[in-house]
């Protein structure tokens, strides 16, 4: 377990590096696409890049709970079910206790985030505690707390923000690239073609990368949990009445539908490439499994 925590923490660093050397390389494009003397495209995008991760870093923990409409549980008294199961987790694990929050919709789910075990919250949603017994909402809450314990709370910020970043600057470069003025300075339209393909494919990079990082990070958490709670077929149970009685949030955001135990969008045709979640037939393989083994 503890190499894992290790191992997420130099994976936020390979991954920030990463992403930056994709942002350096479409600031670099730009200055042969739109002719540009010197770097100064290049320095103007890594530096506001840079201000927006940080911005992001420590904001989007709050931006998250406020885009699911969240309300903070702050006391046992307000609900003494939920209250109970995470502060028994967070003292079996050593963990501080992580804010918690109610999510008024009927669609089963939960999430974590937050920048690090001291700055964590924890969120599930009114259709989530209706449907759950006790062994299996501890499942799910030993699976959010995992999250907070891995440290991918920390990754996934990062990684989103990159991604937007990344995104947000090759949309602008596009379009002053069509709507713009444009002066290619060494008159090579194969140059100016090179660039746009790469400030259009880039982003897609971005977001697979994204993707996969999130799925590893669900099997992770669900490893977490198992060996915290020490019973896999509760996790396993939640997880197939995720499948059963799953619909999508009624507010939904696709910017933060890595967070979710469960993905909460409505799914399209590129549903499974796009997915944020391995599927939950795997997930409750994998946990009957360990069941095994206990």
């Amino acid at each position: 377990m503890y190499s894992a925590i290790a191992k997420n923490k130099r994976n936020t660093v390979f991954i920030m590096i990463l992403f930056f050397v994709i942002i350096a390389g479409l600031g670099w494009l730009a200055n042969f696409v739109y002719g540009a003397g010197g770097y100064g495209i290049l320095i103007a995008t890594v530096v506001i890049t840079a201000l927006y991760v940080i911005i992001q870093y420590y904001a989007a923990g709050r931006q998250a709970i406020s885009m699911s409409g969240g309300i903070r549980v702050n006391s046992k008294a307000d609900h003494p079910r939920l209250w109970r199961i995470v502060e028994n987790l967070s003292i079996t694990t050593g963990t501080p206790m992580p804010e918690v929050y109610i999510i008024n919709d009927p669609a089963p789910n939960a999430f974590a985030t937050g920048r690090d075990p001291q700055h964590a919250i924890v969120a599930a949603t009114t259709g989530l505690l209706d449907i759950m017994d006790d062994s299996e909402l501890e499942g799910v809450m030993a699976h959010e707390i995992g999250h907070v314990r891995n440290y991918d709370i920390r990754v996934s910020m990062v990684v989103f923000g990159l991604v937007v970043a990344i995104g947000f600057i090759s949309d602008m470069f596009l379009r002053m690239a069509f709507f713009g003025r444009s002066n290619n300075s060494n008159g090579n339209p194969v140059v100016m073609v090179f660039g746009l393909v790469a400030m259009i494919v880039a982003p897609l990079i971005a977001t697979v990368v994204q993707l996969a990082i999130s799925r590893q990070r669900e099997y992770l958490a669900d490893a977490t949990s198992a060996l915290t709670t020490r019973h896999p077929d509760a996790l396993a149970s939640a997880l197939a009445k995720l499948g059963e009685y799953g619909r999508p949030m009624q507010k939904q955001n696709s910017s933060m539908a890595h967070l979710w135990i469960s993905d909460p969008l409505k799914k399209g045709a590129m549903g499974k490439l796009f997915a944020t979640h391995p599927p939950i037939e795997e997930r409750i393989e994998r946990l009957t499994a360990m069941g095994r083994k206990f």
